[in-house]
């Protein structure tokens, strides 16, 4: 048994992963905000949110409408979806990679086998989580003061079951089942980032990369997972924003209309304040997530 903090070592993973989707969530929010009203929009053809301009006037408009309180309209939900995703994503990540490395070093697996790990974890993750980020959508996608609009969590998760019943909770299901595809490729590339940093300077600790290596090979495997998944997402957010009505009948649908009416540029609005948040994001999760993993590498108390 690998040495623990907590007497399990995917514990470990998963208390450092809710503590990285914490802090990363709290100071990024209100990027994550815009992101999502861009994708929910489908009246403009092209690249709504292309320019830099567009997300911070985006901002600027949020605040000066709803004071700084309006930035974190659906935080509750985006909290508690982050933190939990993270969690259970690194729990069973560390889980699956170990079942696999059948005993050896975590080093010693193959790209294939960390994309399938990842693709497993984010499976099961999608499946737990995804009625937080219904409820997160929408509220993103609403004001505090729009009729109908969800006072929080609570309110939101109570809602949805009492119009919508329990397959309420999983609209945009799909799209989020593929969006594995999304952390799977991020974190083969990161794995694989790591394996070769360690094969080209193995006068290094080989336990431990420093932080600046951290930041540069999770910002790279984020910008590359994100440019290529992205209509994923957009897809997503319209079907989880759909509540009674039905103005997309499935993925299909949405993807025949975004093409006929926004273009192929429709698949990817949202992607400035996306790539905003997520690079910034990304780098702060992982920044956190493995200085807190070697936190408790060094004090583990378990063998």
């Amino acid at each position: 048994m690998p040495k623990s903090f907590s007497g399990s070592s995917s514990l470990d993973n998963a208390i450092a992963g809710f503590s990285a989707g914490a802090i990363s969530t709290i100071f990024l929010h209100p990027l994550d905000l815009v992101k999502t009203r861009f994708q929910i929009d489908d009246t403009v053809k092209g690249l709504n949110g292309k320019r830099l301009g567009a997300t911070f006037n985006t901002l600027k408009t949020i605040f000066v409408k709803n004071k700084f309180i309006g930035l974190y309209r659906g935080m509750s939900p985006s909290f508690v979806g982050s933190t939990l995703s993270w969690g259970i994503y690194f729990y069973w990540y560390d889980l699956i990679k170990r079942k696999k490395a059948n005993g050896d070093r975590l080093t010693k697996l193959t790209a294939i086998q960390h994309l399938t790990s990842s693709a497993e974890a984010g499976l099961i993750t999608a499946l737990i989580t995804n009625p937080l980020w219904v409820v997160k959508t929408r509220m993103c996608a609403s004001n505090r003061s729009d009729p109908g609009a969800y006072k929080g969590l609570i309110d939101g998760l109570y809602q949805i079951i009492k119009y919508e019943g329990f397959f309420g909770f999983y609209k945009g299901i799909i799209p989020s089942l593929l969006s594995t595809s999304h952390g799977a490729i991020q974190f083969m590339i990161y794995e694989e980032m790591k394996k070769w940093r360690l094969k080209i300077t193995p006068d290094k600790d080989r336990e431990r990369l420093d932080n600046f290596e951290y930041l540069l090979m999770s910002g790279s495997s984020k910008a590359f997972a994100s440019i290529t998944t992205y209509p994923y997402q957009v897809i997503r957010t319209r079907l989880q924003n759909q509540k009674n009505e039905m103005k997309y009948l499935g993925v299909f649908d949405i993807m025949k209309k975004i093409l006929r009416n926004e273009g192929i540029l429709g698949f990817y609005k949202g992607l400035a304040p996306n790539i905003l948040r997520v690079l910034p994001g990304t780098c702060t999760t992982f920044l956190v997530y493995e200085n807190v993993n070697e936190f408790f590498k060094e004090h583990a108390r378990y063998d």
